[in-house]
């Protein structure tokens, strides 16, 4: 019998924090007001969004391994690692690895709510300054790459594929862009519309656009292919496809 999987968001705050230009912030970053609104920000932002979770779940189930350690880098408000609490075994170690105190600080309140009896230790770090991992069965980084300056993804690729174990799975969701400029812009035209169904005003959707411009950097699915073969993985695989979102698990 399958699994239900609960999606632990606080989705009580409402995102408004893009409704004017005077709100918006110059460059979006995940600072105490975002962390507050970040589960409603999530939920209505990204298509699938409960979905892309229960997947990630059901593969790392299929790798995590007992007395190894499971990271989620980018580990934002610890939603993955709560929904992943009941698929895995006890001797898995989780692990949340985020460059946001304020995030980190909204995953441990979460935590510490949902009566989860599992230890899940959190380190705040830059991905930019490098990170190392160990002894890993399964590393999830949704939604996190393309938060990453691309002049660093190759180092950071490489120090995930070196920490997992052999038949250790990367699971990694990302934003794309295209490489046609006319499907480039059909997928964003649809995505905008997903995001007007969810609430989100032409101000805040313009505004949210601005703010990413020069943070949110997206690849195309074959750079991301060519990154995960480069650091060496052998099997990857895309295992989710949304217009221009992207679920691809990679097995080293």
């Amino acid at each position: 019998m399958s699994k239900k999987t609960i999606i632990p968001l606080d989705t009580e705050k409402k995102d408004s924090l893009f409704e004017n230009s005077e709100q918006s912030l110059r460059d979006f970053n995940f600072n105490a007001k975002v962390a507050e609104v970040f589960d409603d920000m999530v939920s209505r932002s990204v298509p699938f969004y409960t979905e892309m979770q229960r997947m990630t779940c059901e593969l790392a189930k299929d790798f995590a391994r007992p007395n190894t350690n499971l990271y989620d880098i980018g580990c934002s408000t610890a939603t993955t690692m709560l929904a992943l609490d009941p698929y895995l075994d006890e001797a898995v170690n989780f692990i949340g690895i985020d460059n946001s105190q304020d995030m980190l600080n909204k995953a441990a309140k979460k935590v510490q709510e949902s009566g989860s009896k599992r230890s899940m230790d959190f380190v705040c770090a830059d991905l930019h300054k490098g990170v190392h991992f160990e002894n890993a069965s399964v590393i999830t980084m949704l939604l996190t790459l393309q938060f990453v300056r691309p002049l660093y993804r190759e180092r950071i690729m490489k120090n995930i594929y070196h920490g997992l174990n052999d038949q250790g799975a990367l699971i990694l969701i990302e934003k794309l862009t295209s490489e046609s400029t006319m499907f480039n812009r059909l997928f964003i035209d649809h995505y905008y519309d997903f995001k007007r169904r969810n609430g989100y005003s032409e101000n805040e959707i313009t505004h949210k656009r601005e703010a990413l411009e020069n943070v949110l950097i997206p690849y195309r699915v074959e750079e991301n292919y060519a990154l995960l073969q480069d650091a060496g993985f052998k099997h990857v695989e895309v295992f989710f496809r949304w217009y221009n979102f992207c679920g691809i698990i990679a097995m080293k």
